[in-house]
């Protein structure tokens, strides 16, 4: 037999399979393939594990940290001046930083005229797997209202202050910007030309403040047509915190602040004729025990409050609202001349007839309240007290309303203190 074909098979053979394994071992020894690094994002400090946290460097005043970069820039864009108005108050921002209740987007609401939001922001730049941690960044943003008894106008100053960093590495706070940007509910209100401002950290450091204005337009006095020109809005602030490294990824909180406005035109029901408040304002009428102007009135509001059983009309499980429920102003004089002759009633049921004692029948809840004694519910009290003290204390319920604001349904609460 012949070997040489069988030689050559085999010799074809063992080529073929040299080639196969070649091609096996190039591509087992190829280049290793590879993966981009997750995308950086902000996100709050208080998610970050702490021992992430801990191997950052020492946090830095950024007005320091911008001190010692070359060329000492403070990377500031837009500048914005904080207009005169009386908005940036000192005690209103000192009382605002003293409560506990001025972090929620609602914040303090002091009175109808002074509102406040006071947030600390601490935030995190890292990869989104967590596998590295770029830098840190804290700050405080404020925002102070201010409201106006005789304007259609509401005046905003917001800043952002404080600003720290922690920088890892080649990132560049510097290049970090923050953005405040005020919305507002559609309606009859002029907003002002701008509603947001977006600068880099040295630009708030070095000018923190800019303010906003919002006005509602009347068309001159038309309450006696029973029209108050009453336009309600929200005004809302959001905060955005941006990187080139991340700039689709940055920390939002889209409701920072919020604050409910109401402009009017009522006319002298409301004391100034037209004006602006915050209805989230809680409003109190305020009464002494000790007070002699009005200590029989102070008194029977505190028994109708406390101890209703001791007033009239009796019966099992009274109450009386004012305390925790609130009272509504009613300015419908018919309707208050009725709540008037029903308390009246119940005084003459009582007590007979008082038209030469002095004496007056106090009723309440007060006849200028929905809640009033002709509401139907019984749920009130009617007593004969000191006519001057009655008298005063009407005066005192009178100037509630006109310094509030208090139109017709408006709450307010009534505070007996000893």
């Amino acid at each position: 037999m012949n070997s040489r074909p069988i030689r050559r098979l085999l010799r074809g053979a063992g080529t073929g399979l040299c080639a196969v394994l070649l091609a096996v071992g190039t591509i087992a020894a190829g280049p290793a393939t590879t993966h981009e690094p997750a995308p950086l994002v902000f996100v709050p400090a208080s998610t970050v594990p702490a021992e992430e946290l801990a191997r950052l460097g020492p946090p830095v005043p950024l007005s320091k940290y911008i001190a010692a970069q070359p060329g000492n820039d403070s990377g500031a864009t837009l500048r914005h001046k904080a207009d005169a108005v009386s908005a940036d108050d000192p005690d209103l921002k000192k009382e605002c930083a003293e409560r506990a209740d001025t972090t929620s987007p609602a914040g303090w609401v002091k009175n109808r005229f002074e509102s406040c939001v006071h947030h600390h922001y601490d935030v995190v730049l890292r990869r989104t797997d967590g596998t590295d941690t770029i830098g840190r960044l804290w700050f405080e943003v404020w925002l102070l209202g201010f409201a106006y008894d005789g304007q259609r106008r509401v005046d905003y100053v917001a800043s952002v202050e404080d600003i720290i960093v922690q920088p890892v590495g080649s990132e560049n706070p510097k290049m970090w910007s923050i953005d405040q940007e005020f919305t507002h509910l559609s309606g009859p209100v002029t907003a002002p030309a701008t509603q947001r401002r977006s600068d880099l950290l040295g630009a708030w450091n070095s000018n923190p403040l800019w303010s906003l204005t919002y006005t509602s337009p009347d068309n001159g006095p038309l309450y006696n047509q029973g029209n108050d020109q009453i336009v309600n809005t929200t005004v809302t602030m959001s905060i955005n915190v941006k990187s080139p490294t991340a700039p689709a990824r940055g920390f939002q909180d889209t409701d920072a602040a919020h604050s409910d406005v109401r402009f009017d035109y009522a006319g002298p029901i409301a004391g100034k004729y037209k004006g602006t408040v915050f209805t989230a304002a809680r409003v109190e009428l305020v009464m002494s025990l000790s007070d002699p102007a009005v200590r029989e009135s102070a008194r029977h509001i505190s028994d109708a409050q406390n101890n209703p059983e001791r007033t009239f009309p009796s019966f099992t499980a009274k109450t009386i609202p004012g305390a925790k429920e609130p009272l509504h102003r009613l300015v419908n004089r018919e309707e208050q001349k009725k709540n008037r002759e029903a308390a009246i009633k119940t005084c003459e049921d009582i007590w007979g007839d008082y038209s030469k004692s002095g004496l007056e029948c106090d009723e309440y809840p007060f006849a200028s309240t929905k809640e009033g004694a002709n509401k139907g519910d019984r749920r009130y009290s009617a007593r004969l007290i000191d006519g001057d003290d009655n008298g005063k204390g009407g005066n005192m319920i009178g100037e509630v309303y006109s310094v509030n604001r208090l139109l017709n349904g408006d709450a307010f609460y009534v505070k007996i203190t000893p």
